[in-house]
């Protein structure tokens, strides 16, 4: 062969092979052009209008469908049972991790018997011509297998292996409105997907076949039997024990039903879903159920439209564990969907913590602190207590712990309600205000507005050492904390909320001191709102309980309808030992006399007159506030005679004198001393040849009745009644029987009282510069 022959061929063999490579570059950019132009189909289509609500454990809490009604939760191929995926590769499409979408042994023999019995008689279809499918429907005919045959090689080449089985197992039809494996699992065997046993695993492989014909809740003989076929086509990848052990089961599935727990808080998330088909929240199921079984047992013993909200914190972490917003979602008489979680209401007294442990750090006040629960008038404000009655000088601990209201809005008074309210916002709690409205001294009484989200989150401080959070709902939420209190502070009134401070835990007399859980109540004006807060080590947990349209409840107040079902979540859900708590190093306990308020010192024995056991701040003991009746300094000085004792001067006597140091009581607090304090505590009567020297009680006298005197019944069925007036005071006065208070009028108007009860009676009369008078008796 001649050698420009064999140029000519090849230079022929050369050009072929370029028309070849170039025939095959613009199929190629065919290929593209028209994966381009048209696309595979993209999974989730429905997203925006399908979403999930799952709990911490990826229990549903609420589901809403897409605009079909389907119902699908989403879930990655980690949280699928490997069982079922071996079950579904091995019934489905053995060849999956191997061929590029089409498997051809599998088309051959389907349509070889197509053409041999006039009909399809198996598809051929693999998984991701089934993907393909489920992506985009398609008719079944030859021109629709066509094109599913060309999707499920475009989704080959745009998704990996385990994209796609991904793709299968979340839209998979399962019957009904459910698709995906985690939907089928969840509503018709009440289990996640990854829990799912070889039965399991074998009945949900199958169920895609047929969804309608085989659902295991309407058809379970056919349910069956198709799942027998698969467990049996697994011989050689599960053990002959296990398939047997999985044929005997029988197939029981639950009525589908919607998920519905939380469902306020899911409302409010899927609000934010922007486009998500899933939201994964921090909520506890078993928490969330409890609560939700402990708010229906109390429907029945609550009135029509009242409605109940709880919160659920964990301390450590500050996510929700539990969340009702309202006490029946169902009841629409109750409102039902309206969230009282974020609604603001008057919070009652349950500030009253934040007050005396902003105090405590401001070094205004220490846990023994003297304050005074006597009728006061605060410019005009004249707070009175829940239950109308006074107690005369209590402590700190004592006001706080029996939430008496005139100690806190002197504590507030002295503190400032602006500087409160301030401190506050700093700390996460934010009160509303009616327009207009600054802050006065009723916002300690409930007179602001706040939500039980907001309180529950400042609570949390007193078990963080004084850093309260914002509370959170997903995992991905941001930790949001301030500081409310200092460590010291939070302690102090934490020990005060659980025990009743120094004094109460010496007793073991605390109501929460044997299971750590330190508690406070509120009532708002009118019984509109009960509240009760409680902290334990791990969870913080809040109550509200009150109609949402802000009509009152007669009756019902915190102490007495919020706290037993506080107590109840406790025992439920923190079933937790408390731990041992050790005061920081800024606390310690040291004596303190009253009515200094200072340390005790024994070289002034005679002027503690009653000593308490007290938390200290930073080592400093807050004297006693000054007094808001009668100036001059707590200490003084005064004279008796030496031989009788009695008060006396230079000026009325010239027999031998004895000066005494004294120290006083505040004015108001001094017709409440009775018995040893009060020898102990005020000077001694004027000797007769003074009675001209001012007494710090004169001028104000009760007529109508004497000490001493007894008041006898004329008969049995009928009460005395008093009539009583006082004299030396012109402007109002208050009337106390035996501490409670039973008017507040003008001095000269006559004060009537009957006698319901024998026994002993006393009467005091006091007016707002701290003078008093006192009448004792007795009625038989």
């Amino acid at each position: 062969m001649s050698w420009p022959h064999i140029r000519r061929q090849r230079l022929h063999g050369l050009l072929r092979r370029r028309r070849a490579w170039l025939i095959g570059l613009a199929l190629l950019l065919a290929l593209v052009v028209l994966d381009a132009v048209f696309p595979p189909p993209v999974p989730g289509r429905d997203a925006p209008h399908a979403l999930l609500i799952v709990a911490r454990d990826g229990t549903p809490l609420r589901a809403f469908p897409d605009r079909d009604h389907v119902w699908r939760h989403p879930v990655a191929l980690s949280d699928v049972s490997p069982l079922y995926l071996a079950a579904l590769e091995g019934y489905e499409d053995r060849w999956f991790r191997w061929h590029p979408g089409v498997n051809p042994l599998a088309l051959a023999r389907a349509g070889w018997q197509w053409l041999r019995h006039g009909e399809i008689v198996s598809g051929g279809s693999t998984l991701t011509m089934q993907v393909a499918r489920i992506l985009e429907p398609i008719p079944r005919t030859l021109p629709g297998k066509l094109r599913q045959i060309v999707r499920a090689v475009q989704l080959e080449a745009h998704y990996s292996k385990d994209e796609i089985l991904g793709i299968y197992v979340n839209y998979a039809p399962m019957g009904g409105v459910l698709e995906g494996v985690e939907a089928a699992s969840r509503a018709y065997l009440g289990k996640p997907a990854r829990r799912l046993s070889h039965a399991d695993a074998a009945l949900l492989a199958v169920l895609p076949q047929a969804p309608s014909r085989l659902r295991p809740d309407r058809q379970p003989a056919r349910a069956r039997q198709a799942r027998d076929k698969v467990l049996q086509r697994m011989a050689g990848v599960w053990s002959a024990a296990d398939i047997g052990d999985a044929l005997q089961e029988p197939v029981v599935a639950q009525t589908v039903r919607d998920p519905l727990l939380a469902p306020l808080l899911a409302e409010r998330l899927r609000k934010e879903a922007a486009g998500r088909q899933r939201i994964d929240t921090t909520l506890d199921a078993q928490a969330q159920q409890t609560v939700e079984l402990l708010l229906a047992n109390r429907l029945a013993g609550l009135p029509p439209r009242v409605s109940m909200a709880v919160l659920v914190v964990d301390n450590e972490t500050l996510e929700v564990r539990a969340y009702a917003g309202s006490a029946d979602f169902s009841d629409a008489d109750r409102f039902a969907h309206v969230d009282m979680v974020r609604a603001s209401r008057s919070p009652g007294s349950t500030l009253k913590p934040f007050l005396y442990g902003l105090a405590i750090d401001e070094g205004l006040i220490h846990s023994e602190s003297l304050l005074g629960d006597v009728p006061q008038s605060f410019g005009g404000y004249q707070p009175g207590n829940f239950q109308q009655s006074f107690h005369g000088p209590v402590s700190v601990s004592e006001a706080l712990t029996k939430s008496l209201n005139v100690p806190a809005v002197e504590v507030l008074d002295r503190l400032d309600p602006n500087r409160f309210v301030a401190a506050l916002r700093r700390g996460g709690l934010k009160l509303d205000f009616p327009k207009g409205e600054s802050p006065n001294l009723a916002v300690i009484l409930g007179g602001a507005g706040t939500t039980l989200e907001q309180l529950v989150g400042a609570y949390t401080a007193f078990a963080r050492q004084g850093v309260s959070g914002k509370p959170r709902y997903t995992p991905e939420a941001p930790r949001v904390e301030q500081r409310m209190l200092s460590a010291g502070a939070a302690f102090i009134i934490r020990d005060i909320l659980e025990s009743g401070g120094p004094v109460g835990r010496a007793v073991e007399a605390g109501s929460g001191i044997r299971r750590g859980i330190a508690w406070k109540t509120g009532t708002s004006f009118g019984f509109r709102d009960a509240w009760s807060i409680g902290v334990s080590d791990r969870l913080t947990v809040g109550v509200w309980i009150g109609r949402p349209d802000g009509t009152p409840n007669p009756g019902f107040f915190g102490a007495n309808i919020a706290a037993p079902l506080l107590v109840d979540i406790f025992s439920a859900l923190d079933q937790q030992a408390p731990a041992q708590r050790t005061p920081p190093l800024s606390v310690r306990q040291e004596k303190i006399c009253w009515p200094l308020g200072t340390r005790y010192d024994p070289a002034e024995e005679g002027l503690c007159q009653r000593q308490a056991l007290a938390w200290l701040l930073n080592d400093t003991a807050p004297p006693t506030f000054a007094d808001r009746l009668r100036s001059g300094e707590a200490r003084y000085s005064y004279e008796v005679d030496a031989r009788s004792g009695l008060r006396t001067t230079a000026e009325c006597t010239d027999r031998p004198r004895r000066k005494i140091d004294a120290v006083r009581w505040p004015a108001a607090l001094e017709p409440w001393l009775g018995g040893d304090l009060a020898r102990k505590a005020l000077p001694p009567a004027w000797d007769p040849a003074c009675r001209r020297q001012s007494d710090p009680e004169a001028g104000l006298r009760i007529s109508g009745v004497t000490s001493g005197e007894v008041i006898k019944r004329v008969r049995p069925d009928q009460d005395p009644v008093l009539r009583l007036e006082v004299r030396g005071q012109r402007g109002p006065v208050y009337w106390l029987i035996n501490g409670r208070l039973a008017g507040h009028r003008p001095a000269h108007l006559p004060f009537i009282h009957r006698l319901s009860e024998s026994g002993r009676v006393d009467i005091t009369v006091m007016d707002e510069q701290g003078r008093f008078d006192r009448v004792s008796f007795s009625v038989r």
